[in-house]
């Protein structure tokens, strides 16, 4: 965007840039002057010389007249080749010709990435750098697009790609118009400009002069700056975040194109725009019913549109006018309503995703809002964070060997536990989901039509579900179910289209969409590799920090990317267990010039070699395996001036590479910063040229460590000792003394002994919550229990209500203790005598294992026994459709196939030391319904197969395991262990 100057009056938390100032323009050294002499005379000598020589020297290329048949059995001698080399010297200068006609045309008119001539590849560079030097000391030299922005000159200097508040949107590049409206829209502007009457005011105290209310008619757009309220409100209040005032007086109110300006809605060229008493400047008209020089047809507009306001909404103007005459200014200002308009969805359309209403007293129970309010960065860290755990759990199993067995992930505690039950509550995986589908899909269908992914700076989320990708320019009209939003540069998917999009095996189009924060019910993912250069945030440091974590842990974990690299600069080396394939840290500055000057070279160079004009091209097509992944550098720490321009030129062709830059800085501007944003104390992300000002999303650092924490005792050598932990965190009594008093079933179907049927209309409900709570006898925060019964969310006094229908269910003990209490945290935890079949499995195992089983071989083939007649099927398996949703963020989907089998494996050693190889077996087989893929269940299988010393059975087995491995084969450990136990298996499996 074009850098404004400072006031010298703005506060530092003040938004920035808001008032139009010329750009600044370095001046031209002689040493420019010079590499534009010789550029225009190498141009002059290739595009003019070049011709001019080969017509004198080796004649016209066209032939005189049509070749003959003895022509081409003529035998070729020196004089044929030296005329076959001069028709290909011909058409590389074509070419080159071709090239450089296409880079002055994009570098004169400055709008989007020049064209690519077809296999012109280092004849395109070299026209690009030769047309940008010699425009360098030229008045174009300001408007050249960002590709031509690499070449060595300051870029202080020149103008930044044009980013104004866009009247369509809240920013990130001001669509065009199409051609028809602007026409339209400059008469009508062209006829108020001229309005200069007056007429008298409801209210005569909020006028500047007594009868005079003034009005302001939208203006067209000119070049990339378009009007919005922000900047209107900025040149005729004297403060852009006085656009409410504006917004207050006229909404709902019938323009004269019969459209409205609603929350939701845009203004548009030709609008009128009621203004507050105070307003100042030389555009604004009064009641023009004297006025000679603006049309009947204006003054009647203006008229009845101040007609229109003479109602219902006249408290509301003049609220606004005693406000302006008093120089005060709403505290709780909130987003420009220029944004995507989304479209109004059925009644019976699923609203998006919401948690359980937060009331006044759950602030006792300690729960981040950070990570309560970031739904996509919570799904992102959830999913992750339960792959690792799953990872760690295999890991573990796999690795051990005799004794290792039983392993136990620690529970969260503290802080982190915090931190979980925030990601629990406030994670939207649903959501994540319905993007990556939905972007998936549109670059499959736009692959089909043979047409290229269109360049998408923004993407907004909308109450609704809704989702509007914002583009760079007009990308024509986008494949179904994808409709125009409210202008070309909007495409628009409804959430009922979006909830029936089916996968597609296609590379993720957008990989660098990221949350910033929030407008109103909208929220915003900027897609940092589409940025036409640098991105800066200014702000006190920790409030940086805590976007910058929030930003580089979304991009580790987000689901709608594949491949990512995301370079960290001078922080955020803690952060890497979140993703230790993503993320990586550089030391300092210099580190990451060395590392990205290579790669953007290696970048260059594939992408001309693939004939690709930017790395969207190689997303979709033929090319798409190539993937073409992001990568995407965050440096947090503010770099020198020297070192900012640097930066900045090599991140000029960044967005075409597929690499985004996001900088910090303490506040003042950063030379060759593209957009420019600032965090406030208050936790507002401001970017007034672009429109924005959002409620940030950030990961402050305390709940930065806490997920931190959460990664890392996933780790399996995490135990105090550098080894997991082995004992179970809840046990109980497995003798007959320990009978409880209410018994659950869950491994298999679910059943409840003990209890009562409750209710019928409440019943799935109090069995939902009771089996959550005996899945997590550490406690269950009430927000955990009401988002999972409630994932679209719920009140306060709903949940509160369930929660007390099962403690009534459950009733108390004898000695009058609830079985439902609350912990000194406010968790729900469920007494000792509360217990389910997954508790005594893995109190069984434990002690046979590793209590009193050890010493007696007796007792512990009789636990080990009874542990696995408790097995009578998967969790839960008879779960009614659309509930239990929760599960898919449990692992205990893998736990308990893993505690099947460590029981099975034991079960069958216990056997086998005493030569029972069939019972052996049949342990095995019981263990290998639940966990049919543990290739440790069938390698002792195999063993146990082979003591039988039955030839034909082991053969078969072995035929078997082939069978069931497929196309794929067996694994290279189970083929090994066959080659000992049956060389000859390899020839009955080709047999079979």
């Amino acid at each position: 965007m074009p850098r404004r100057p400072r006031s010298s009056s703005s506060s530092s938390t003040a938004p920035r840039n808001r008032t139009p100032q010329p750009v600044r323009v370095r001046r031209r050294t002689f040493g420019d002057v010079v590499k534009a002499f010789l550029a225009f005379v190498v141009l002059a000598g290739l595009v003019v010389g070049v011709p001019l020589a080969l017509a004198s020297q080796a004649g016209w290329p066209l032939p005189g007249g049509a070749p003959s048949l003895d022509w081409l059995q003529r035998e070729i001698d020196v004089h044929t080749f030296l005329n076959i080399l001069t028709v290909i010297v011909w058409f590389a200068w074509a070419q080159f010709t071709a090239c450089v006609l296409v880079e002055v045309k994009a570098a004169v008119s400055g709008v989007g990435v020049p064209g690519h001539v077809p296999g012109a590849g280092a004849s395109q560079v070299l026209a690009r750098q030769l047309v940008a030097a010699l425009l360098l000391v030229g008045a174009t030299a300001a408007s050249l697009t960002p590709g031509l922005s690499q070449l060595g000159q300051n870029l202080e200097g020149n103008q930044k790609p044009a980013v104004a508040a866009a009247q369509q949107t809240p920013g990130l590049f001001a669509p065009q118009q199409e051609q028809a409206t602007a026409v339209a829209a400059n008469a009508l502007a062209a006829q108020a400009s001229q309005a200069a009457a007056h007429a008298p005011h409801a209210d005569g105290a909020a006028a500047t002069r007594e009868g005079a209310t003034k009005y302001y008619r939208i203006q067209p757009p000119e070049g990339r700056h378009h009007d919005s309220l922000w900047e209107i409100a900025d040149r005729h209040l004297g403060d852009g975040r006085r656009y409410k005032e504006i917004y207050e007086l006229n909404k709902d109110r019938v323009q004269p194109d019969g459209s409205r300006l609603s929350e939701a809605s845009l203004i548009r060229p030709g609008w009128i725009m009621e203004m507050p008493g105070d307003a100042r400047g030389g555009d604004l008209v009064e009641m023009p019913d004297a006025t000679p020089n603006v049309s009947e047809r204006v003054q009647g507009q203006i008229q009845d549109y101040a007609k229109s306001g003479s109602g219902a909404h006249a408290h509301e103007r003049h609220a606004a006018d005693r406000e302006a005459q008093g120089g005060g200014h709403t505290a709780d200002v909130s987003v420009p309503h220029q944004r995507p308009a989304p479209t109004p969805a059925p009644a019976a359309t699923p609203q998006a995703h919401d948690t359980a209403t937060p009331a006044a007293s759950d602030s006792a129970f300690g729960l981040p809002e950070a990570l309560l309010t970031a739904p996509l960065l919570a799904a992102g860290l959830l999913g992750a964070l339960g792959r690792r755990r799953r990872q760690a759990l295999w890991q573990s199993a796999l690795a051990g060997v005799g004794g290792r067995r039983g392993m136990e992930p620690a529970t969260p505690e503290g802080d982190a536990q915090d931190a979980q039950d925030a990601l629990l509550v406030g994670a939207d995986p649903d959501g994540v989901r319905r993007l990556d589908r939905s972007l998936r899909a549109l670059a499959a269908a736009l692959a089909g039509e043979s047409r290229a992914l269109p360049v998408v700076y923004a993407a907004w989320l909308s109450g609704n579900g809704d989702l509007h990708l914002q583009l760079a320019q007009p990308a024509g009209k986008p494949p179904a179910p994808w409709q125009l939003g409210q202008d070309q540069t909007f495409w628009m998917l409804a959430r009922a289209d979006a909830d029936s999009v089916e996968d597609t095996d296609t590379a993720a189009p957008y990989p660098g969409l990221v949350s910033l924060g929030t407008m109103d019910d909208s929220r915003l993912l900027l897609n940092l590799e589409s940025v036409p250069g640098i991105v800066s945030l200014a702000g006190a440091t920790e409030d940086r920090a805590a976007v910058f974590a929030s930003v580089a842990a979304e991009l580790a974990t987000n689901g709608w990317s594949d491949r990512m690299t995301i370079t960290l600069v001078g922080f955020g080396d803690d952060l890497t267990p979140l993703a230790p394939n993503r993320l990586r840290h550089l030391n300092g500055v210099e580190d990451l010039f060395e590392t990205m000057e290579a790669e953007t070279r290696q970048r260059r160079g594939a992408l001309g070699a693939a004939g690709h004009d930017s790395v969207l091209t190689g997303r979709t097509g033929p090319a798409r395996h190539t993937r073409w992944a992001p990568h995407l550098v965050l440096l947090a720490a503010q770099p020198s001036d020297e070192e900012a321009l640097r930066l900045a030129e090599l991140a000029a062709d960044a967005s075409r590479l597929g690499i985004g830059y996001l900088v910090g800085t303490e506040g003042s501007e950063l030379p060759g910063a593209a957009w420019e944003m600032e965090i406030t104390d208050e936790g507002r992300l401001l970017a007034p040229l672009l429109g924005l000002e959002l409620d940030a999303q950030t990961l402050p650092a305390a709940q930065r460590q806490s997920v931190v924490d959460l990664f890392t005792a996933a780790d399996p050598h995490s135990g105090p000792d550098g080894t997991p932990p082995h004992t179970p965190p809840f046990l109980v009594d497995v003798t007959e003394q320990g009978r409880p008093a209410v018994y659950a079933r869950l491994v298999g179907s679910y059943e409840i002994i003990g209890l009562d049927a409750p209710e019928d209309d409440r019943s799935e409900q109090l069995h939902e919550a009771l089996a959550l709570l005996l899945l997590h006898r550490e406690g269950v925060h009430p927000r955990v229990l009401a988002s999972a019964l409630w994932p679209r969310g719920v009140t306060e006094d709903v949940r509160d209500a369930l929660i007390e229908r099962l403690r009534a269910w459950l009733g108390a003990d004898p000695d009058g203790t609830p079985r439902l209490g609350t912990d000194a945290t406010g968790r729900l935890t469920l007494a000792r005598t509360v217990v389910s079949d997954l508790d005594v499995l893995r109190s069984l195992y434990h002690e046979a294992t590793q209590g009193r089983g050890v010493d007696n071989r007796a007792v512990r083939g009789r636990l080990l026994t009874d542990a696995l007649v408790l097995v009578r099927g998967p969790l839960l398996a008879d779960r009614p459709e659309g509930r239990y949703r929760w599960l898919t963020h449990e692992i205990v989907d893998a736990q308990l196939p893993l505690l099947v089998s460590d029981t099975g494996l034991a079960l069958s050693e216990f056997h086998l030391e005493k030569g029972r190889a069939e019972k052996a077996i049949e342990a095995l087989n019981a263990a290998l319904r639940t966990a049919p893929t543990d290739e440790r269940l069938w390698h002792e299988l195999l063993r146990a197969t082979h003591a039988t010393e039955d030839e034909a059975r082991l053969r078969a087995l072995a035929a078997d395991l082939t069978t069931r491995s497929g196309a794929r084969g067996l694994p290279p450990r189970t083929e090994a262990l066959l080659d000992e136990l049956l060389p000859t298996w390899r020839g009955g499996a080709a047999a079979g």
